[in-house]
């Protein structure tokens, strides 16, 4: 079942817990800014750029790294370039994190810029809701028969229809169910950072929270590329698997950097 019929309405569940998990980390966030002395009505002023930019970023990843399932339909970039009307229909098609990562983050820069906000602060403060909202809306992705990995035999497995199979696996039953090892994976991201931020309060620099944020969901998606089936592939290189094992270099490399100009100014005094 793809949702709820209320009238002339289909409320889909993927769209339907996306939105739940939106507004429940945009809760979380704004319980952070209030303990962390943030009015949490920023929180709220904020959402409206942040998940325009986020959107548009992740709506153009797609288009221009299409996916393997995207592919066998035709929806390549060229197929977009030449029909540019259908940019913009986001009900169809699909969406890539690492693009909307790109456009959150200069969603959120480009917020706190206008209105003179610690962007370091914010990014914190918002980590651990991005991790419980995704968490929460990785689970739609059951009901769209998506995000499916290699076929296994495994207790953990999921059945996907033969309408949602790629070509070459029509008689292939059951696979690995990536988008609830991502979740529950993005779940243990949640309560990490939350222990983090509890634990070493005093300890943590601006902005070390949401590197760590970044790092833990570079890491996994990056192990999780390797039994994905619908992959990305441009010039014959997993475009997502790639994007994110530099995120996780980058993020690794910012944190050692941060923590030795901390050694050394501690060394100074």
């Amino acid at each position: 079942m793809d949702g709820v019929s209320l009238g002339p309405l289909l409320i889909r569940w993927n769209g339907a817990l996306i939105a739940l998990g939106v507004a429940l980390g945009a809760l979380l966030s704004a319980v952070r800014a209030r303990k962390r002395d943030f009015d949490p009505e920023i929180i709220f002023d904020l959402f409206l750029p942040v998940a325009v930019w986020g959107t548009l970023g992740a709506r153009l990843w797609h288009i221009l790294t299409p996916s393997r399932s995207a592919l066998e339909l035709g929806l390549t970039a060229q197929y977009y370039f030449s029909h540019p009307i259908e940019i913009t229909a986001f009900w169809a098609g699909g969406y890539g994190i690492a693009g909307a990562w790109l456009g959150g983050i200069l969603g959120l820069w480009y917020f706190c810029r206008k209105h003179e906000y610690p962007f370091w602060e914010l990014a914190d403060i918002l980590a651990p809701g991005l991790a419980l909202a995704q968490g929460i809306g990785r689970l739609g992705n059951y009901f769209n028969q998506e995000l499916y990995g290699l076929p296994t035999s495994f207790f953990l497995k999921v059945f996907i229809d033969p309408d949602h199979r790629l070509d070459g696996y029509e008689t292939v039953n059951f696979y690995h169910p990536l988008f609830a090892y991502e979740s529950l994976l993005n779940f243990a991201n949640m309560a990490l950072l939350l222990w983090l931020s509890r634990r070493f309060a005093d300890k943590l620099e601006r902005g070390d929270l949401f590197l760590a944020y970044l790092g833990f969901y570079s890491l996994v998606r990056f192990l999780l590329e390797f039994l994905r089936l619908d992959v990305s592939v441009v010039a014959g290189v997993n475009v997502n698997q790639a994007f994110f094992a530099f995120a996780f270099l980058g993020v690794a490399v910012s944190m050692f950097l941060r923590r030795r100009a901390v050694l050394k100014t501690v060394r100074s005094l």
